[in-house]
């Protein structure tokens, strides 16, 4: 067990990747702290699909079975406050919180996610991940064979074409500015008969988050029910980048098949380090963490 502020394994953030990384650990006795504010990337989402036993369910609501059901193990320790600041000596990590707090352990695991990046459209952010959604596995079929637009452009939008396509046939880029193709890419597009559109995007009008128009710059509106959208990104936390750890060319954590970042004793799980955002993906890498560090720990002391 802990003594005072002292952990196995600190881990930031709460949600579903960091709680199943606790699980994991909690369940092999380390004694676990979770660092969380509260504030999870999906808090808009209404309903979360394509995770068994628990398809259609708030996020809200799947995250709360989760950690009541972590919580019960005395292992684990869970704090509502927000992480500011963390550095390593002598092999042990001290993480500061904005509470004034220090907590320190031998591990520490960024379950932390990143932090879309909202295009300066008015409306946009309202409807984020309600009726302009990211991810067609997540959110597609509700969506399916209604007016669908796509606001992203070249290789982005490309790469969304071919699977919004299969979920609907009522489909137009909206490129938002001159659009960047190849030919080849837009003459595959003009084949199924998507086509696109150049104008610039101003606003995107709702009710409650439901997409009603989107208006551009030259007065001009069309109707539509759903968006997808391809956005920039930023980490959720400055700490794994002061902690010195190494990001990909995209912004990702760098982390290999274990989920270790270029950092010895920092791991890495979740949204911040994978491409593909889901629930399941997020429990996997944090459960397949949680099992690493325990690996880790118990090889040091046998």
């Amino acid at each position: 067990m802990h003594k005072a502020n002292n952990f196995d394994v600190i881990i930031l953030g709460g949600s579903y990747a960091g709680l199943a990384a606790a699980m994991s650990l909690g369940r092999s006795l380390r004694s676990v702290l979770i660092i969380d504010s509260g504030k999870p990337c999906n808090r808009q989402t209404p309903h979360s699909h394509n995770f068994l036993t628990q398809d259609g369910k708030t996020p809200k609501e799947i995250s709360e079975i989760a950690k009541s059901q972590v919580l019960a193990y005395k292992t684990v320790t869970f704090v509502d406050e927000k992480a500011i600041s963390g550095f390593k000596k002598e092999g042990i990590f001290s993480i500061g919180t904005q509470m004034g707090a220090t907590y320190t352990s031998g591990k520490l695991v960024f379950a932390t996610g990143i932090k879309d990046l909202m295009p300066s459209i008015k409306g946009f952010a309202e409807c984020w991940g309600i009726s302009v959604v990211h991810c067609p596995y997540c959110h597609g079929y509700e969506i399916r064979n209604e007016k669908t637009g796509i606001i992203a452009n070249g290789e982005r939008a490309y790469h969304l074409a071919p699977m919004v396509n299969n979920l609907t046939k009522d489909i137009r880029i909206l490129s938002n500015g001159p659009a960047s193709f190849s030919t080849e890419q837009s003459s595959k597009l003009k084949t199924h008969n998507i086509d696109i559109l150049e104008k610039k995007i101003v606003e995107v009008v709702h009710d409650n988050g439901h997409v009603k128009n989107v208006v551009f710059d030259d007065g001009s509106k069309e109707n539509y029910t759903a968006l997808y959208a391809a956005l920039p990104f930023d980490q959720h936390s400055d700490i794994p980048v002061l902690l010195g750890c190494e990001l990909s060319d995209e912004g990702y954590i760098q982390v290999d098949s274990m989920y270790k970042t270029t950092i010895e004793g920092v791991y890495a799980c979740g949204d911040n380090c994978i491409k593909m955002r889901s629930l399941a993906n997020s429990v996997a890498s944090g459960t397949m963490v949680g099992a690493v560090i325990n690996m880790e720990l118990v090889k040091e002391k046998f």
